[in-house]
């Protein structure tokens, strides 16, 4: 780790981290508000993904789609229109939207070697994205002038790394340049997480080995073809067992490679100095071993 002790934290003219977890307990929020609070350059690794990676094949599936139009074919033929996704750092949709859902195209899903396609997709911009980390180090600090930066990850960060091997290549870069900080929830952050999914289930990157154990367990308890999934029935099944199989490789990461932060104390923290505090404390009691 780059910061061993609080007052190595305490004392760096530069502090860098990167937030992980699962989505919805705050690392995008907490981000803004260093952001906002001034020193600190945020990157968001989902909005890499979804404009320098997967922003060509966002935008031609919105053209894809839009052909199906003759209207609009006629003005894309003749280059009259033009077609791109309005992604940003709070509004990530264009990118889940994408990803999509395996099951019945008759309600809004793909066929699964098309999910997979872009399951596949995803993983290799999540790695290049996660990968890209140091240079926007680098570029904060040369162009912006910022000392201080906060990567924002997705929550499936823990899909694409090997958090128990020493020599894994994502978390061997990542390390050499900030201090992992993982936002722990509790069972009551989990079962307010499934409730709100379930009442809008969104888009996921899963493991394909996660992937094919889910759904051959979906086919199997339902009975159903492939192609007569219902695509958010899938997710809301899917998406509980998706959180426990994350929470140990969440885990994992911090033991391994950072420090971890309850959520309850994040969801309080209020000013750049509050978050200072609180990995300071994150740190020492690491090197307590508590």
């Amino acid at each position: 780790m780059i910061y061993r002790t609080a007052a190595d934290w305490r004392g760096a003219a530069e502090k860098r981290v990167l937030l992980f977890g699962m989505s919805g307990l705050g690392k995008t929020t907490l981000a803004a508000m260093l952001r906002a609070a001034g020193g600190w350059f945020h990157y968001s690794v989902d909005y890499r993904i979804g404009t320098r990676y997967m922003g060509e094949h966002i935008a031609d599936n919105f053209k894809r789609e839009a052909m199906k139009v003759p209207l609009l074919r006629e003005l894309l033929m003749t280059d009259s229109v033009h077609i791109a996704s309005n992604i940003t750092f709070a509004n990530l949709a264009p990118l889940s939207t994408y990803l999509g859902k395996p099951g019945d195209p008759a309600k809004g899903g793909l066929p699964l070697a098309e999910y997979r396609r872009r399951q596949d997709q995803h993983r290799a911009a999540e790695i290049a994205a996660l990968l890209d980390t140091p240079h926007f180090v680098e570029r904060a600090r040369e162009i912006y002038g910022y000392s201080n930066f906060v990567c924002d990850s997705g929550g499936s960060i823990c899909e694409v790394v090997d958090p128990d091997d020493p020599a894994d290549p994502v978390l061997s870069v990542l390390s050499r340049h900030l201090l992992l900080v993982w936002i722990e929830g509790t069972a009551a952050h989990t079962e307010e997480l499934v409730r709100r999914f379930d009442r809008a289930p969104k888009p996921m990157y899963w493991r394909p080995d996660f992937l094919t154990a889910a759904w051959a367990e979906y086919l199997a308890e339902t009975g159903e073809a492939e192609d007569r999934v219902d695509p958010d029935a899938f997710m809301r099944r899917t998406y509980a067992r998706a959180l426990a199989h994350r929470q140990p490789l969440y885990a994992a990461m911090a033991r391994n490679w950072g420090v971890t932060v309850p959520a309850d104390r994040v969801a309080r923290v209020a000013t750049a100095d509050d978050f200072e505090a609180l990995v300071a404390e994150a740190l020492e009691t690491r090197a307590r071993g508590a």
